[in-house]
């Protein structure tokens, strides 16, 4: 195979894996326990191509998704939480499962969680 063969194929792969990006975009909710109380969750998620934005809406308040990706079934995004007078990165990593995403939680260093989110219908 040419090397201009080779180019065309690895584009042509990574348009499809691009295009079976999970469709996300809609209100997921989700409710789990942590060291500090059971948290209840709305995420309101817009997907554009492999770029993943919107909104992390809880008790307390809410926070804008930043580095959010949808690659295939694989969600990743990031929620900055203040808490008195530091930020503290949440991690997000999720594989998405019809109307069910299973998320790991990383909350820098403090630990985390694992739980489901179901899309709300």
């Amino acid at each position: 195979m040419t090397r201009r063969a080779l180019v065309l194929a690895a584009l042509s792969l990574a348009f499809l894996v691009a295009a079976y990006a999970a469709d996300v975009t809609g209100k997921w909710t989700a409710e789990f326990e942590t060291p500090i109380g059971l948290l209840k969750y709305t995420y309101d998620f817009k997907v554009d191509g492999a770029k993943l934005t919107g909104k992390a809406t809880f008790q307390q308040g809410s926070t804008e998704i930043q580095e959010g990706k949808v690659s295939g079934d694989e969600i990743f995004f990031v929620e900055v939480m203040k808490f008195e007078d530091q930020s503290i990165r949440i991690e997000y990593k999720g594989k998405v499962s019809g109307d069910e995403i299973k998320f790991s939680r990383k909350v820098g260093d403090f630990g985390g969680e694992d739980f489901v989110a179901k899309r709300v219908k």
